[in-house]
């Protein structure tokens, strides 16, 4: 086995590299996508091209339980403050790969690409593993309705469990917090400062917000604890001496699995005088089951488990799912992005041993 893993993470490198640089950022990953397919071809992988998303599956036995491996091949645009061009990776030192999306999420890309092959080229897989589905996702950093909003439910129907790919350090998110922004806004009635006339809606805004500021939601997650619910933004008035009639402001807020997205916009309405209008009732939060083979998987391969506070394609699914990967988070979007020779191998060998692990018979929701 350590020979096939060695060349396995050789060509992940290689790959990873290839794919850096080629700049991809979100609604804007054809080259990449059409690069990683036709090395795909090149391996003997048949697959299948949906948009700038990639789907294989190795289907052993439909009466197996299916997982996901799913990792996103857009990028952010490169920050300033880079020390060295982001798309090109070639001067990196060996024991290392740099590079826009070498960490986020290049490293899960070719680490699951990687755990695929080695399952789909070995006669031993057919017994003792589930069924997979290789997704690879665009749009992934913007929310874009051509990744996995638009593929899940439709052409992904028939998955069971998940595992997304995020530089996690090969650590299991067991939940990820969800994001609501509102945009609010209060109405009054402009006038003549010098004269007190009209209703004030900063005054109304402001009450609001003294509101929102109390205000706990009673429902608390065992894995996350309260809802965070915070005004970052707000703009009102025109000049000095007018009474502003509208006031708008932002509420950002983080939800746990215990509310839908819904249920806390309703909750918020009735106690707000403003008007309050969200931007995306869609990335909920999410929690991976504690009866699950997954989590009962990570635990007894003593893999620490986490609650993520940012968010991923996991909030685009409804199967059971954790959050793992090699790199780290703290890399992600800042200047100088890398990912480490090393956490690719320990990324590949951990979601292979995942996989040989996992017992579906232990399910016992």
């Amino acid at each position: 086995m350590d020979s096939q893993i060695n060349i396995l993470v050789l060509e992940s490198v290689a790959l990873l590299k290839e794919m850096i640089a080629i700049p991809s950022p979100s609604f804007h990953e054809d080259e990449v996508c059409s690069h990683i397919s036709e090395w795909l071809t090149s391996k003997g992988i048949e697959h299948e091209r949906v948009g700038n998303n990639i789907i294989a599956e190795h289907i052993t036995d439909p009466s197996k339980p299916t997982l996901m491996l799913c990792a996103h091949i857009d990028t952010v645009e490169p920050c300033e403050g880079y020390t060295f061009d982001p798309y090109k990776p070639e001067n990196c030192p060996r024991d290392m790969v740099q590079g826009l999306g070498s960490n986020d999420d290049g490293a899960s890309v070719v680490s699951m690409i990687a755990a695929y092959r080695y399952f789909h080229n070995s006669a031993k897989s057919q017994a003792d593993t589930p069924n997979l589905t290789l997704v690879l996702t665009c749009e992934e950093e913007r929310s874009g309705k051509g990744g996995m909003t638009g593929l899940w439910g439709k052409r992904l129907s028939q998955i069971d469990y998940a595992i997304v790919g995020e530089p996690t350090g090969m650590k299991a998110a067991t939940s990820e917090r969800g994001l609501l922004v509102i945009d609010a806004t209060a109405h009054g009635v402009s006038g003549h400062a010098a004269r007190n006339e009209g209703k004030n809606a900063l005054y109304i805004a402001l009450e609001d917000i003294e509101r929102l500021r109390k205000h706990e939601f009673s429902k608390v997650s065992p894995k996350m604890g309260r809802v965070n619910l915070n005004v970052t933004q707000i703009n009102a008035g025109s000049a000095h001496n007018v009474i502003p009639d509208r006031c708008d402001f932002v509420i950002d807020i983080r939800p746990t699995e215990q509310y839908s997205n819904e249920e806390i916009l309703h909750e918020l309405q009735e106690i707000c005088e403003s008007e309050l209008k969200p931007r995306n009732l869609a990335n909920r939060s999410s929690a991976t089951h504690e009866d699950s083979p997954l989590q009962k998987t990570a635990d007894d391969m003593g893999i620490e488990t986490f609650s993520s506070a940012t968010t991923s394609d996991w909030m685009r699914i409804t199967c059971d799912a954790i959050k793992m990967g090699p790199g780290d988070s703290n890399r992600s979007h800042r200047k100088d992005e890398y990912v480490t020779v090393e956490e690719l191998k320990e990324g590949i060998e951990t979601y292979i041993k995942f996989i040989r692990s996992l017992d579906f018979a232990r399910d016992d929701r």
